[in-house]
């Protein structure tokens, strides 16, 4: 009985590793939004790691966490790396492309609870009504993040952090703080 409870057991497992390694090996996430405003007055709250505390859905979970912006004030160079508790964790990111009013591009290196590096966008497009924004991450997914996926999906866990986000940011620019400079 025991010895049948084990194979079953082990066969369960094997199948779940099997199933995780067919996952693809890159994973994307992404949200989009429109906002009642010109791109130069969306694109000054995310090229500015200064204004991210007024609509980054991350800042709330953690009023304690420890920032320190670095490089250039803004747009390529500029650097903000965080220490929080375990709902923030920790990290870097540093803007890699800036194309005014147009598309942003973020490195994004997590380095608790689990080490990774993924890319992050913001896409605006102009519309009759305002901005589109398009807010995407995506990266390479190693096993371990293939088999957690399994059981929590990745646009789960992030995309409705994006959703916050971007309904953060929609408000602030719609509050006049995101008046491009």
């Amino acid at each position: 009985m025991i010895r049948r409870l084990l194979i079953v057991l082990l066969v369960a497992v094997l199948g779940l590793l099997g199933y995780a390694a067919l996952q693809p090996d890159r994973f994307r996430v992404e949200r989009s939004t429109v906002i009642a405003a010109p791109p130069a007055a969306v694109y000054a709250q995310i090229d500015d790691f200064n204004a991210w505390a007024r609509w980054s859905p991350w800042e709330k979970r953690d009023p304690a966490m420890q920032r320190r912006l670095g490089g250039a004030a803004r747009g390529v160079g500029a650097t903000y790396a965080w220490k929080g508790n375990d709902q923030v964790g920790a990290g870097r990111m540093t803007i890699t492309e800036a194309a005014p009013a147009q598309r942003l591009v973020i490195r994004l290196e997590f380095l608790e609870p689990f080490a990774a590096t993924n890319t992050a966008e913001f896409a605006l497009q102009p519309q009759a009504d305002g901005t589109k924004v398009t807010w995407a991450m995506h990266g390479p997914s190693p096993f371990l993040s293939k088999l957690m996926q399994v059981f929590v999906s990745m646009d789960a866990m992030v995309g409705k952090d994006f959703e916050t986000g971007l309904a953060n940011l929609k408000s602030v620019v719609a509050s006049g703080a995101g008046v491009a400079r």
